[in-house]
This record gives C-alpha cells, sequence and structure tokens, in this order.
C-alpha cells in the first residue's frame, strides 16, 4: 500500500502541469483561486488563466492548449451545441456530457449552483406583497394595470435580453407578461441590483448567485415554469488530461458538492461587496471545509 502511494504521487509530481482558463467574472475568478489551492494540496501543478473569453478558451482546450475549466451547463448547451429548448438540470446535463464527451472534453460531477437568469426584488417588498414566484409577479404587474395603471409597475432589464430571440418575448409569451413600453427599463446588467434595491424598478433580472443579492438583500423570485436554463457549474475537463494526471478526477469531484448556490453567493459578496480577495475568500472557504 505504501509502495502504490508513493507510485501514484510520483506520477502526479511527473506529470505535466494542468492549464486551467476561468472567465473574466467575480465568480470565476474564485473558482480558479479555489481549484488552484485544492489541487496543489493534492499535488497537482496547475497554472491558471484567468479573464479568458468564452469562445477562445473554448477553442483552447479543443486545440488542447488548455486542459481544464469550470464550465456552465447552459452555455455549452445554448452556446456550443446550438440547443435551445427547455429543460430539466438533469437533461441539460447528460445533454451536454454526451455531445462534449465525443469531442474529447469530459464533465465531471455538476455542482448543486446554478447561477441563471432570475427576477429578483427588494426583499421587503416582495413579503410584503406576497409575492415568491414569477407568476405571483405577473399577476400583481396586471393587477396594478388594471386598477391604478398611472402606477405601472416596472422591471429593470439588460440590453441583450429584451432583444435575444430566447429573452423577453418568449417569456412574456410563456408567463402571459403583458407590458407597455414605458414599464421596461433597460440599463447595464451590473446597475439593475442598485435600481431594484433603490426603488427604481420593482423588480430587475439578475443572475442567481451574484454577491449583490446577498449584499443588498434581494429576494430571487421562483422560476416556476422554467423558463430560464439551466447554470450549473461543472468541472471540464479534456479525456487525455485525466488519463494522464491519476486522481485528477476525484479531486474535483470533492470540489463539486460544496459549491451551492448560498456558498458561491456569500463568496462573490465578499469580493464584490467587502472589497476581499478571491485568493483570501477561497482560502477561508476550503480552511472552513477542513481541506487545508
Amino acid at each position: 500500500m505504501l509502495l502504490a502511494t508513493f507510485l501514484l504521487c510520483l506520477s502526479t509530481a511527473q506529470a505535466a502541469p494542468i492549464t486551467m482558463y476561468t472567465k473574466g467574472f467575480t465568480e470565476q475568478h474564485i473558482l480558479s483561486a479555489i481549484t488552484t489551492l485544492w489541487l496543489n494540496k493534492k499535488g497537482f501543478e496547475v497554472i491558471p488563466k484567468t479573464n479568458i473569453p468564452v469562445s477562445i478558451g473554448r477553442n483552447a482546450m479543443l486545440n488542447k492548449q488548455i486542459d481544464m475549466t469550470w464550465e456552465y451547463t447552459g452555455s455549452s448547451l445554448i452556446i456550443f451545441n446550438h440547443i435551445t429548448r427547455r429543460m430539466t438540470s438533469e437533461e441539460a446535463y447528460q445533454t451536454v456530457k454526451r455531445l462534449d464527451g465525443k469531442l474529447g472534453l469530459i464533465w465531471l460531477d455538476p455542482a448543486p449552483m446554478n447561477n441563471t437568469y432570475a427576477f429578483a426584488m427588494q426583499r421587503e417588498r416582495a413579503e410584503k406583497e406576497h409575492i415568491s414566484t414569477i407568476s405571483q409577479l405577473v399577476a400583481r404587474i396586471e393587477q396594478i394595470r388594471q386598477q391604478n395603471p398611472d402606477k405601472n409597475w416596472m422591471l429593470g432589464l439588460d440590453l441583450e435580453f429584451v432583444g435575444r430571440s430566447d429573452g423577453l418575448k418568449p417569456l412574456q409569451k410563456l408567463y402571459g407578461l403583458a407590458l407597455d413600453r414605458p414599464q421596461i427599463r433597460q440599463m447595464d446588467p451590473g446597475l439593475v441590483y442598485n435600481a431594484v434595491r433603490d426603488g427604481f424598478v420593482e423588480a430587475g433580472l439578475v443572475y442567481t448567485t451574484d454577491g449583490r443579492v446577498k449584499g443588498f438583500d434581494l429576494k430571487i423570485l421562483e422560476d416556476d415554469k422554467n423558463f430560464f436554463p439551466s447554470y450549473n457549474v461543472t468541472p471540464l475537463v479534456r479525456k487525455e488530461v485525466l488519463e494522464a494526471h491519476p486522481g485528477l478526477a476525484e479531486a474535483l469531484n470533492q470540489l463539486s458538492p460544496l459549491l451551492t448556490n448560498d456558498a458561491i453567493t456569500e463568496l462573490n459578496k465578499r469580493v464584490d461587496i467587502d472589497h476581499q480577495s478571491p485568493q483570501q475568500v477561497a482560502r477561508d472557504f476550503l480552511q472552513s471545509k477542513g481541506m487545508l
């Protein structure tokens, strides 16, 4: 047993460094830092490359210039495989796992966190209005339209979502959401959180794991008709890299279940709101789990 352990450590040490790319936003910076610290602890050498655009990173993996990343199921489903029909989280995962597997890209265990679109409101206001789902929001908007049109509710939406073929119009059709043009306030995605917090709009389109959701005490409304695709973050590794690094899949799969929506939202908050570094936040997180 001691000999087998020694040989495993020796083979890990002799293997080529693992090149990992992550995208250019807070959550991905945190995932990069967590993964680098953890894999170093497990004996793997990691070369992190951050702020890589998604299309460039994908091509680099296919061209064997990058070894792994943390990818979102919805990104692969929609951007890379051009599938837009609605699926459950499990269906989306199994679909991208099958399709990308043909390209030599292996999806490991998905994290429970789902960084997808959602509508959010001020928590106090949502609770006062008894709104916890998008259907309830739509019903309240219509009630105000009928009873007091001078005080119609407004929604904060980013420019991309309003114009996308899979964005606002199909959402309105699914939920029966009628909106007059003045009710739609288009703005930079980052400004939506402030607009909801400050009461400039009654509800806004946000990302479920953004740190400002917790920092601004916003309430995420349930997508009760499952309009938005699932974006479960998952380790994505080239097959030959897994074969060359025994124990890598196991080490990454140990991280995935720890990454819940509550956990990553808190980490995002600590970086974006509390101004801590991704490296410090990552170290604290792993230490809190007894992994460092």
